[in-house]
């Protein structure tokens, strides 16, 4: 068996720990990137390292360059695709642009002339046309449907009419009685009895008459329908609350056609 100073492994142990009687351990320690080298045998060193690889990179071969394969073409319908935002918004903003240049333009205009309005002339204007809107809707409210409607038709008329009742029956000819007991001055005699002509009789009238005709019916019917009784009172109402504080301010001492005033 052998010692332990002389045992290799004992010693390869030693040295890769590095303690204080190890040989690494007595080296001297690279600090803040220093080189162990003198200046002299770092430079030979470094030139000596850029010809090996200098030297390595001429000794590799270089590799053969592969042909590249042709791009293959994009289909038109698969490559293209058509956006409608870009145009669309173009045509509105040009759209947009020339309606605000007319309305500047009119704007001008307008101003340019004011002083040639006559503000008495628009105020008859105004007044006329907001009083004719007020008139007109007082007239259709406190307007009539008048119209006559002719009837020609036939009503069907199916009843049983009950009669009990007096009433008079006048003969039309002679009725002659045959076999009557008469009671003169002869008691029980037999004889026959002769009613003349237009004789009036009192009878009593109890039946049952079945009714089962048409009857024609042909007539005129007038028709008068007061629009303020109907359902169109309220919207002709409300446009004339609507048009009335306009009207009153062109026109404070405007008349109803009734001759109250509009402005309460």
């Amino acid at each position: 068996m052998a010692e332990p100073k002389n045992d290799p492994a004992e010693k390869m142990r030693t040295l890769l720990a590095g303690g204080k009687n190890s040989p690494l351990g007595r080296l001297p320690k690279k600090t803040n990137g220093a080189s162990f080298l003198p200046p002299k045998e770092e430079k030979k060193a470094g030139t000596a390292t850029e010809s090996k690889g200098a030297s390595f990179l001429r000794s590799v071969p270089k590799k053969s360059e592969t042909p590249r394969a042709a791009p293959t073409p994009v289909s038109p319908s698969k490559g293209m695709s058509f956006n409608f935002g870009p145009p669309f918004w173009t045509i509105a903003s040009v759209l947009s642009l020339t309606v605000n240049v007319i309305l500047i333009i009119v704007l001008l205009v307008v101003l340019l002339n004011v002083k040639n309005l006559n503000l008495g002339s628009a105020m008859d204007i105004g007044n006329g046309l907001l009083g004719g809107l007020y008139t007109n809707f007082e007239k259709m409210d406190n307007a009539h449907i008048t119209k006559t409607i002719p009837v020609n038709t036939t009503i069907p008329v199916k009843f049983d009419l009950q009669l009990n009742q007096q009433t008079d029956v006048v003969l039309s000819q002679d009725v002659t009685i045959r076999r009557a007991l008469v009671t003169v001055n002869i008691t029980n005699a037999l004889a026959t009895i002769v009613l003349p002509k237009d004789t009036i009789l009192p009878i009593t009238l109890n039946l049952t008459v079945p009714v089962d005709k048409e009857v024609p019916v042909v007539l005129d019917v007038a028709v008068d329908i007061p629009l303020a009784e109907t359902q169109l009172h309220e919207p002709f109402s409300g446009l004339q609350k609507v048009v009335q504080p306009f009207y009153c301010m062109l026109n404070p001492a405007a008349l109803r056609l009734d001759g109250q005033p509009v402005c309460k």
